[in-house]
């Protein structure tokens, strides 16, 4: 089921103001993914420019705004890279904690702009994309 239009303006705009007036993001989001999910870390042990961590970064919010709109990559992506990532021995889970951290981290750097209509817009999306993390069995209801 496609994004709420509504929903979908409310992320974009969290992003950009994000983007405003945090820049890169990278190492506070993998900093928070590390706080919480340590074992991930050491998976990391050669990025030390965080080129990787960037890249992954920004394939995660491309994927979180082909979500939210049309659709046409985001969800087979998030399927297909949780199984790629299981070589990595990265549980699907992890791959929820990432998205939502990535909202946290919005939240956090969008401070007094950050509106009830962002993290509604948000929680659903999540809930959403979590579906799909958790495979095809989740999504038939």
């Amino acid at each position: 089921m496609p994004t709420d239009p509504v929903d979908a303006e409310a992320i974009e705009k969290s992003l950009e103001i994000a983007a405003e007036r945090g820049g890169d993001l990278t190492d506070v989001v993998y900093a928070r993914l590390f706080e919480r999910q340590p074992q991930m870390k050491p998976l990391f042990w050669r990025d030390a420019d965080n080129a990787i961590k960037g890249e992954m970064l920004m394939r995660a919010f491309e994927a979180i705004l082909d979500f939210i709109r049309a659709r046409e990559f985001a969800d087979h992506l998030v399927r297909t890279e949780v199984v790629n990532h299981a070589g990595y021995d990265v549980p699907p889970e992890v791959f929820a904690t990432f998205f939502g951290l990535i909202a946290e981290v919005v939240e956090e750097t969008c401070g007094p702009e950050w509106s009830p209509a962002m993290a509604a817009a948000w929680r659903r999306t999540l809930a959403d994309l979590d579906r799909y993390v958790a495979g095809p069995a989740a999504l038939v209801h």
